[in-house]
């Protein structure tokens, strides 16, 4: 690292001040022993009686040694001699010290000092205005960073899981690096491409690779660096960012979190001269401007599409969107592969039955888990990971740490023991609900227990039937609680809110409601200006308001009671699964499924 040189100047006030510092230090150091100031008559009194061993003559100051050791002072008259007040030379040893010698000079200095602190000070708050200065002069300037291309680099063969969004941002690559194969047939390079996926689904991973592989400028900025509370300040760093990226065109531009700066205008919210709206407004010129053939590509990412400007999302700006979905079975063990790269694996874990159990884990939750599993393994003081390690990070990554702190009374733990063998026998005896994959009454996150059901393979597309039966699960705890115990406890609060939620989606979003009809009650322009429910606009009246809460009232009651029926003919089953679990804690798949019998076959036309 370089370091910055002081100005002559500078080096001068410091030298200064140290040789102050130096003289008070000096002068300080040589008043040190105690002189005691006395009259002039006192000193003579003690010369009299021979107690005097020395004088020394300082000005119009006498200071007398005594032979006890002890030091006095006292002052004349400044036209009185030595001879005149009594004390004789031949007697006493007097010493007569030259004033205009260094007393002069160190106390010339130590008057000085106020002077060059006060010098020293208000050079310094100078400094800090010119430097103020400067910082306001390059306020407007952008803040993206350049990446250097020759350091460790991620690669498309590093992201897993996204094949058709490799393919679009390979085709992106290659036309920056050979631009005449494309322009010979007339094709005109791509102003944008916009990354959409839910989180940690790997958007900002995507746009590393293609800086990576492509052999051009890279530059990334995040869209909320864009905005200040200053007004013009976003214009000015869109305006340099984009004169940066035309010096050093070919080039890409990446946005993250574009969505701070590119939603919707004209919300009401800020007026008509808002900030973010004047900085949108520079962004959709330089995309789309008169000036052409600049090759500049712009990726943005972002997991708000719905409130992006439809201006910023129209072709010439952002031609392309490239849809990063959740990563399903095969994907989530080609994901696992590549962050186990360069870590030491034991023989026998199985990569294929990690991505089975882990269905709704995001790119970056299972980069979690490898890594979770990885720690753990040091912590064990073990050399490789091995598939026990994985499991447990499984569970602490979907459900979070053990709270072996969370010791439960032994009616407490009956009680949570019930709920989750009351919610694993109602699935294990549906048809279409899930297998159970694990039943635990071990304390993770805010939840005592949990039931873990195991998805036989990635779904797109969920039907009534499935809904029904799940609903029942939901449930199962909370009519177990009322089927044992004659009443409720509050551990079934985040299931009641689970089931209402989906009740009220299968009524209003997905016409699953014969009484109602096949209609979508509710447009649900999810706007987040002025909130989700307060935007959200009904296109239904307040009878309909009532029979559409009669339906979600129906429905979840039909669920408690085909719960409570199927709990009421297994209760002995249900006791026997709840006597293994509060002596285990934990029951594995196998072990739930050799208690409760088979499960439930599918109907055949189903």
């Amino acid at each position: 690292m370089a370091l910055r040189r002081r100005k002559p100047g500078q080096n001068f006030l410091w030298l200064l001040l140290v040789v102050i510092i130096i003289a008070a230090i000096y002068s300080f150091g040589s008043r040190v022993e105690q002189v005691r100031k006395v009259p002039l008559s006192y000193l003579q009194v003690q010369y009299q009686e021979g107690n005097v061993e020395r004088i020394v003559v300082e000005g119009n100051e006498l200071i007398g040694l005594l032979r006890n050791g002890e030091r006095i002072a006292a002052t004349k008259e400044a036209t009185a001699n030595v001879k005149d007040l009594g004390f004789d030379p031949q007697k006493v040893e007097i010493e007569v010290k030259d004033l205009d010698g260094s007393r002069f000079w160190t106390d010339l200095l130590l008057s000085l000092i106020p002077f060059v602190l006060i010098g020293v000070f208000l050079i310094f708050m100078i400094r800090q205005a010119q430097s103020g200065s400067q910082s306001a002069l390059t306020f407007g300037k952008s803040r993206a960073r350049l990446h250097d291309t020759s350091k460790k680099k991620v690669l498309f063969e590093d992201v897993a899981g996204c094949e058709e969004a490799k393919e679009e941002l390979v085709e992106v690559v290659d036309f920056l690096k050979y631009p005449a194969k494309y322009t010979a047939l007339g094709a005109k390079i791509p102003k944008g491409v916009m990354l959409v996926g839910a989180p940690g689904t790997g958007k900002t991973l995507l746009a590393r690779a293609v800086a990576g592989e492509a052999n051009v400028p890279f530059f990334s900025i995040s869209g909320s660096e864009f905005v200040e509370m200053f007004v013009g300040v976003g214009a000015s760093r869109v305006r340099d960012l984009f004169n940066k990226a035309k010096k050093n065109s070919p080039c890409i531009v990446f946005i993250d979190e574009i969505d701070a700066v590119g939603r919707q205008r004209g919300a009401g919210l800020g007026g008509g001269n808002d900030e973010r709206e004047q900085t949108l407004n520079q962004i959709l010129v330089e995309m789309d401007g008169f000036e052409q053939d600049t090759n500049v590509i712009v990726v943005a990412a972002t997991n708000r599409p719905d409130v992006l400007d439809p201006a910023l999302l129209r072709t010439g700006r952002f031609d392309r969107r490239v849809i990063l979905d959740m990563p399903d079975m095969k994907a989530r063990e080609a994901i696992l592969k590549v962050h186990a790269r360069g870590k030491p694996i034991k023989k026998g874990v199985d990569f294929e039955h990690v991505a089975k159990i882990t269905a709704g884990f995001s790119g970056a939750d299972l980069e979690n888990l490898m890594n979770e599993a990885a720690i753990l393994t040091a912590r064990l003081g073990e050399k490789k990971i091995s598939e026990h390690a994985v499991d447990i990070s499984v569970d602490k990554v979907m459900l979070g740490p053990e709270r072996k702190s969370h010791v439960l009374n032994s009616e407490e733990k009956k009680i949570t023991a019930y709920h989750e063998a009351g919610h694993a026998l109602v699935a294990h005896s549906l048809p279409h609900c899930d297998p159970v994959q694990k039943v635990s009454v071990v304390a993770r996150g805010v939840a005592l227990g949990v039931t873990w059901f195991l998805p036989e393979h990635d779904r797109k597309l969920e039907s009534y039937s499935k809904f029904r039966d799940d609903l029942a699960s939901m449930l199962g705890g909370y009519s177990a609680e009322k089927l044992i115990f004659g009443e409720v406890t509050t551990g079934a609060s985040n299931d009641l809110e689970r089931a209402t939620k989906l009740a009220k989606a299968m009524v209003v979003r997905f016409g699953m409601s014969e009484k109602l009809g096949p209609i979508g009650w509710g447009e649900g322009s999810e706007s987040v200006f002025l909130g989700r429910e307060l935007a959200e606009q009904k296109n239904y009246s307040e009878g309909t308001a009532q029979e559409i809460d009669g339906e979600i009232s129906r429905i979840i009651n039909d669920a408690f009671t085909r719960a409570k029926e199927i709990l009421s003919k297994k209760r002995k089953t249900l006791a026997k699964i709840v006597t293994n679990l509060l002596k285990t804690e934990t029951l594995t798949g196998k072990e739930f499924a050799h208690l409760a019998g088979h499960k439930a076959k599918k109907l055949s036309n189903e």
